[in-house]
C-alpha cells in the first residue's frame, strides 16, 4: 500500500459545518474495511471534529434514545451517552460509553434497529438469511426468514441487508436476490434484487440492483438501489423504484433527518462482487470517479447540498446515523486505560 493510502483526509465541503450547526445535529457513522467508527461535529471555534475509535469490522448501527448500538466482527454493542442534557466533558457534549454487548459469533450483521414494543435490538442476519433478535444464552434467535429460504444455514443465500421499520415495528426488507442456495444471490447482482414486506411475505419491488438500507419515511418507503448509484422511493401503487437523486459511488449507509437524507458513498471493491454493475456505466456517462464519503441530499429538490469527502485508507462505509442535538459527540473505546477509568454511577 502506498503512503497516500496509508493516510486518512476528511475534507468537508464549503457548507457542511454550517449545516451540522443549523440543524443542531452531529454525525456517526462506520467503515468495516478499517475498523473505525467516526464521530462527526463540530469544535467549539466551529471547525470540523472528527473522532474515532477502533472496533473489528464494525458496521450496523441504531440510535435509540441514549443508546447506539453497533455490530462488529463476533458482537452487537450497545453504547450509552454518559452526559446529561447541557453537560460538557473536555468540549464534548456526550460521551457513548461501552455498557453491554451480545456475543453472536460472526454473523454479518448488517441493518440493525430497536423494536419499540419490547426494546430490543433486531437485526439483519445476513449469514443465515434471517431476522433475528439477542438472546441471552444463544447467538440469536431467528424471528422471521424470507418464504423462500428452505432453512437457516450459514450459507448466506440472498445477502438480506436491510431494514425498515414502521410504526416502531419491523416492517420491511431488502436483498440481492431471491436464491434458496449458498452464495446464490452473486449471480444475480444486476437485476434480482429486491424490497419485501414481512408482515404478510408480499414482495413490495423487484428488478433492484443491490439494493440497500430500506428507510420508511414522511409515508415512503426509501431505498438505496446500490447497483446503480440511485437514492429513490417506491411508489406504492407500482411497486416502481423511483430514483430521486444519482449518487457518484457504491450507495450504503442511510440516515434521515428533517428534509435531509445523509447517506454514504463507497469506492467499489475491484473484485468480481462490484464489478460489471449498472454503476459502472453512469459513472462512465457523467465522466465521474466513484468516491468515498458522506452526502447530504435535500429531499425536496435532489439535490447534493452537502458533502463530506474521505481519501486514503478508508475507501468504504457502511451505515450512517444523525445524532440530533448534540454538536460534538466521542465515545470510550478499548484501546487505553481511559475505559478503565471511566466510571458512572446510577442515581
Amino acid at each position: 500500500m502506498n503512503q497516500a493510502k496509508q493516510n486518512l483526509e476528511i475534507t468537508a465541503s464549503r457548507q457542511f459545518t454550517s449545516w451540522l450547526y443549523e440543524q443542531k445535529v452531529s454525525l456517526v457513522f462506520t467503515t468495516y474495511q478499517a475498523g473505525k467508527i467516526f464521530f462527526i461535529g463540530l469544535q467549539p471555534d466551529g471547525k470540523l471534529s472528527v473522532f474515532e475509535r477502533t472496533l473489528d469490522r464494525c458496521m450496523g448501527l441504531c440510535l435509540d434514545d441514549n443508546s447506539l448500538y453497533v455490530s462488529t466482527l463476533y458482537q452487537l454493542w450497545r453504547f450509552e451517552n454518559t452526559l446529561e442534557k447541557g453537560q460538557i466533558y473536555n468540549n464534548y457534549d456526550a460521551i457513548y460509553l461501552p455498557q453491554l454487548s451480545y456475543v453472536t459469533g460472526d454473523l454479518d450483521i448488517h441493518d440493525i434497529r430497536v423494536d419499540q414494543n419490547n426494546k430490543k435490538p433486531v437485526f439483519i442476519n445476513t449469514l443465515f438469511s434471517c431476522l433475528a433478535t439477542v438472546s441471552e444464552t444463544h447467538s440469536f434467535k431467528p424471528l422471521w426468514k424470507p418464504p423462500f429460504i428452505s432453512k437457516l444455514a450459514a450459507e448466506d443465500r440472498c445477502h438480506l441487508n436491510g431494514l425498515a421499520m414502521r410504526e416502531g415495528k419491523p416492517y420491511s426488507v431488502t436483498m440481492v436476490s431471491q436464491s434458496d442456495v449458498a452464495d446464490g444471490w452473486r449471480e444475480h447482482r444486476i437485476n434480482g434484487g429486491c424490497v419485501m414486506d414481512i408482515t404478510n411475505n408480499e414482495i413490495i419491488a423487484e428488478g433492484l440492483s443491490m439494493p440497500h438500507s430500506p428507510r420508511w419515511y414522511q409515508e415512503k418507503l426509501w431505498i438505496l438501489n446500490s447497483g446503480t448509484g440511485e437514492l429513490g422511493f417506491i411508489e406504492k401503487e407500482t411497486g416502481k423504484f423511483n430514483p430521486v437523486t444519482f449518487c457518484p459511488g457504491y450507495l450504503r449507509g442511510f440516515s434521515l433527518y428533517n428534509d435531509f437524507a445523509v447517506v454514504g458513498i463507497s469506492e467499489p471493491r475491484h473484485n468480481k462482487t462490484f464489478q460489471g454493475l449498472p454503476l459502472d456505466e453512469r459513472l462512465k456517462e457523467k465522466k465521474a470517479n466513484p468516491r468515498c464519503g458522506l452526502l447530504i441530499i435535500d429531499l425536496r429538490t435532489g439535490d447534493i447540498v452537502h458533502s463530506l469527502r474521505i481519501e486514503g485508507v478508508v475507501e468504504e462505509l457502511y451505515d450512517v446515523e444523525v445524532l440530533p442535538q448534540i454538536r460534538r459527540p466521542m465515545a470510550i473505546g478499548f484501546k487505553t486505560d481511559e475505559i478503565r477509568r471511566f466510571v458512572t454511577t446510577q442515581t
